[in-house]
């Protein structure tokens, strides 16, 4: 208990005070805590890494990785900031583009690239950004929630829930592509016709678009997404297949695709497995969840686990969140219960999601402020809508 105490300080806090420790280094501290202590043999350790999701979560972070240095992304956001068109309909735009690339392509990759991009172009058109660049963060999360490739806690709900890719589809575009439109609502009356700021940046240097490259990730994606509407095979593999096409290039460096590869994630992820199952072999979460069925709050009717994962994915972060409340999951409708209410949840403070932490960093690093006050405006109104829509929906699927 003592380790896991300290952990989820951690992922609380985002950082243990006093140590040079963010998330992932205290979800590996632990780790190596319960195998140096032999609380967890190095066997078990390895046995609680659940290897396919991290497999899987590695395929598509390389498949990202392509289109990032194929210029597919800084090429389709120039695009968008040129379109002449009014800041309400530009926003729509770049919510709507934000949303799909994040359904199929990880949320994180799409902020990274598109945030900087999107602040040269408002800066052109003499558009305050702070508005663009909070509808960037919200409808990447919201977008990440439509399938289960969007996020990383997506990732892993379909793959321990073993979840039909098109059968999670069904139930969770609808609830995204409405909170694409609450996202726009809330943002243009946030705004309240205030959209002009003279803004100074410097051009945003990204690679030039390739078009073979980007055809090329373009190509490995549609039959990716074919695969795992239509075909027998596990995702993992498909994922991993298709890393390996596009790592055999003639021209981009196996060095550059991996070099964008989010480790720092990976690394998380098994630290987080091997701390929830020692937690797990204690018997501590079943004892927590009997302790809430005798206050009348049953874990597994899907009411209850989706207000659980709204309210623990803004305390501890959202896949830390996912992995102590999957052994609760139990409904037939469990899995969009929890990758729609975390997703959303992430909206609600700037530290509910890597998503929006990206966005506000790579502003600051063009000298372009988001402050804390700013995002909550947008946020709050945004989490509070998109999850009564999907509440809603979901309570109306489960009929």
């Amino acid at each position: 208990m003592l380790v896991f105490g300290f952990v989820y300080l951690g992922m609380m806090l985002g950082e243990i005070p006093g140590l040079a420790l963010d998330r992932t280094g205290v979800a590996l501290l632990g780790a190596l805590a319960l195998v140096a202590s032999e609380r967890v043999t190095p066997a078990a350790a390895w046995r609680a890494v659940d290897v396919p999701t991290v497999a899987l979560l590695f395929g598509l972070m390389v498949v990202s990785a392509q289109f990032r240095l194929g210029g597919f992304y800084g090429w389709v956001t120039r695009r968008v900031a040129r379109l002449d068109v009014s800041p309400a309909v530009l926003l729509g735009v770049v919510i709507a583009v934000a949303g799909v690339l994040s359904a199929v392509l990880a949320n994180d990759i799409v902020c990274l690239a598109v945030a900087p991009l999107l602040v040269e172009g408002c800066a052109r058109r003499s558009l305050d950004p702070v508005p663009f660049l909070l509808a960037l963060a919200c409808s990447a999360n919201v977008g990440s929630a439509a399938t289960l490739i969007g996020n990383p806690q997506n990732m892993l709900i379909g793959q321990r829930l073993h979840v039909s890719f098109a059968g999670y589809l069904a139930n969770a575009a609808l609830p995204a592509a409405l909170g694409l439109g609450v996202v726009w609502a809330v943002v243009v009356r946030s705004v309240g016709g205030a959209w002009r700021r003279t803004t100074s940046v410097p051009r945003v240097e990204e690679p030039t678009l390739d078009a073979w490259q980007t055809g090329k990730g373009a190509a490995v994606l549609g039959l990716l997404l074919i695969g795992f509407l239509l075909g027998p095979f596990p995702r993992e593999v498909l994922a991993l297949a298709a890393a390996a096409v596009l790592l055999m290039s003639r021209r981009m460096a196996s060095r550059d695709l991996l070099g964008m590869v989010d480790w720092h994630l990976l690394v998380l992820f098994v630290g987080l497995f091997v701390v929830n199952f020692a937690l797990a072999d204690s018997g501590m979460l079943g004892v927590a969840a009997r302790g809430l069925s005798g206050a009348g709050l049953d874990t597994t009717r899907p009411g209850v686990l989706f207000a659980l994962a709204a309210l623990l994915s803004n305390v501890v972060s959202n896949v830390p969140a996912v992995m102590l409340l999957l052994p609760q999951a139990t409904h037939p409708i469990a899995a969009p219960v929890l990758a729609l209410a975390s997703s959303l949840a992430g909206n609600l403070f700037v530290v509910g999601s890597i998503a929006n932490i990206i966005v506000i960093d790579q502003a600051a690093q063009l000298g372009v402020r988001v402050t804390w006050r700013q995002h909550a405006r947008v946020g709050v109104p945004v989490t509070l809508l998109t999850l009564a829509v999907a509440g809603t929906w979901l309570a109306l699927r489960a009929t």
